[in-house]
């Protein structure tokens, strides 16, 4: 999760200070740390890894869960879902991911430390979880699919004896020593440490008013992070995303996410659909395939074959924003951890180069300089309120003649509030980092922002629907008067 996304590797130094830091914070250890052990979330490089079935624990929640509704609370970044876990339940909030497997919360009340997260030291939605406080929580054992899968392991043994099991428990598949505890990273340079915990988990059934408990439910207790001030509920198609333990990876889920000025609204929520209820499509719906990545197996891909800038229909673009290597880079991802959408060069400066000569407001660059975007302008507001200024259209093409024409504030959005009947609006677009490595580009949060996304996971396809997220949320009761 962050606001830029990047590829940056997180050096040793600070992985050895994660590590050191998570040993002080949990007094058991199951054993020595394999070298080997980090999953590199959207950096894992194994192309041997297929997509899992569901797990036992799958197949008997989706006769428990058959639909479900959440609410999604937008913040500045992304948008938070609220997570009951343990008996009695305790509350946490945290991001929903689609670029991520792994479900984890902040573990440990004021132990909990995540490095170089000085933007959120005073930020009141940070909640914790306490084991010790929960009746119904344990650790996870090494044998079971979730450690495995955490751990990378091509062999079922190897989590068992990295934590101390004897050569006849494991051919009698008797051992039942916990987890050992894992390191987790995220593509932007984010990482994370903790052991694998199971507890209940409470979720909403058809509507916000009725609720069901899930019992033994796999995630991660993290005491140290680095970058990651928040939790993080994985939507992957792993064994340990969240759509993959309740059941929903033979059906799907769909969101309409909130626009940004509703941002910390706790008045409003965006509807979250898992189930047949999310995948029920509409005449107005567009479906564009799900690209299947080599690499990254688990995660959501598209094609993009063209964005028109007003009536000008940009150059063809590159082939990686569809077609993936040999080895298994390249796609567009669609992440909802992502914030902005970004656009690999020089195919984003092209892009750039369309939208100047349309655009007549003088240039705010002191703003570019200070905020990092690209393009930012001057517009003039009466009365000191914005208006719908006549900036240019945007549309994305994507495979299957699917064309989603994005809403004027996901793309030029007001950086503060007018003064002298003047405002700064900038594109919120952002360059790719200049890397070979994994996606050619990515789809983020803003700019799905008032469009109903359909995962149609059983039929391999995203659908795209602009929608007034804020009426669809009225609707389903997500709203307080």
């Amino acid at each position: 999760m962050a606001t830029s996304y990047s590829t940056t590797t997180t050096t040793t130094t600070i992985l050895l200070l994660l590590v050191i830091a998570f040993f002080s914070f949990y007094q058991t250890q199951a054993g020595n740390i394999n070298p080997n052990s980090v999953v590199l979330g959207l950096t894992r490089s194994s192309t041997t890894f297929t997509i899992p079935k569901p797990s036992k624990y799958s197949r008997k929640r989706l006769s428990q869960v058959s639909d479900m509704i959440e609410p999604l609370r937008a913040v500045r970044d992304g948008y938070l879902l609220t997570l009951i876990i343990g008996t009695p339940g305790q509350v946490i909030q945290v991001y929903m991911d689609t670029g991520s497997d792994l479900t984890w919360v902040p573990c440990g009340n004021l132990s909990f430390d995540c490095l170089d997260c000085d933007d959120y030291r005073n930020n009141k939605l940070i909640g914790t979880f306490s084991p010790s406080n929960s009746s119904s929580s344990f650790r996870d054992t090494c044998g079971s699919s979730f450690c495995i899968d955490i751990h990378s392991s091509d062999n079922s043994f190897d989590t068992c004896i990295e934590a101390g099991c004897s050569l006849s428990t494991l051919l009698k598949a008797t051992c039942s020593r916990p987890c050992p505890s894992f390191a987790y990273s995220y593509g932007e340079g984010g990482l994370v440490a903790g052991t694998l915990t199971r507890d209940n988990l409470r979720v909403h059934g058809s509507s916000p008013y009725i609720t069901k408990d899930v019992p033994r439910f796999s995630f991660g207790c993290v005491g140290t992070t680095y970058r990651e001030p928040i939790g993080i509920a994985g939507f992957g198609r792993g064994v340990l995303s969240l759509p993959s333990q309740l059941g929903f990876l033979q059906k799907g889920f769909s969101h309409c996410f909130l626009a940004f000025k509703y941002a910390n609204n706790q008045n409003i929520s965006s509807p979250l659909f898992m189930g047949d209820t999310a995948t029920s499509s509409s005449d107005n719906m567009q479906f564009t395939p799900m690209l299947k990545s080599p690499m990254f197996p688990n995660y959501y891909y598209i094609g993009l074959e063209a964005i028109t800038v007003g009536n000008v229909k940009s150059a063809e673009v590159p082939l990686n924003l569809r077609e993936f290597d040999s080895q298994g880079n390249g796609g567009m991802l669609i992440d909802s951890g992502t914030t902005y959408t970004h656009l690999p060069e020089p195919f984003y400066s092209q892009l750039l180069s369309m939208l100047q000569p349309m655009i007549a407001y003088p240039r705010a660059t002191d703003v570019e300089r200070r905020t990092g975007f690209d393009l930012c302008y001057e517009v003039p507001c009466p009365n000191n309120r914005f208006t719908n200024d006549p900036f240019p259209s945007i549309t994305f093409h994507f495979m299957n003649n699917v064309s989603l024409v994005l809403p004027q504030a996901n793309y030029f959005y007001a950086m503060s509030a007018p003064t002298n009947s003047t405002g700064v609006k900038c594109l919120l677009f952002q360059s790719m980092d200049d890397s070979s490595y994994g996606p050619a580009g990515v789809f983020g949060n803003f700019q799905q922002q008032d469009v109903k996304v359909v995962y149609d996971l059983e039929k391999e396809r995203i659908g795209f629907q602009p929608m007034d997220c804020a009426a669809a949320a009225i609707s389903q009761g997500l709203h307080k008067n």
